[in-house]
């Protein structure tokens, strides 16, 4: 395997998802934990979720698509298999 392959992948928001992405999650440390972080402090946590926890979410995803995509194959070629026989 590459080393390219072994690498999280970079997972980026269009610039409206980031901005609401940073709004939910100030408001969140605002209401939940009652801190008062700035713009920048707000962009840092989102940039260490996203390097750090997103690419878990997304290799399950990835996970997830190919076992669904294997049970749908499989149930097709046995789909197949009983056309051939009759």
């Amino acid at each position: 395997m590459s080393k390219a392959r072994s690498k999280a992948p970079i997972l980026t928001l269009a610039p409206e998802q980031e901005r609401e992405a940073l709004d939910v999650l100030k408001r969140f440390l605002e209401d939940r934990f009652e801190l008062q972080l700035g713009s920048f402090e707000v962009a840092e946590v989102l940039d260490l979720f996203s390097k750090e926890i997103a690419p878990h979410y997304y290799n399950r995803a990835i996970a997830d698509v190919q076992l669904h995509l294997k049970e749908r194959f499989e149930s097709i070629e046995s789909d197949l298999w009983a056309l051939e026989k009759n």
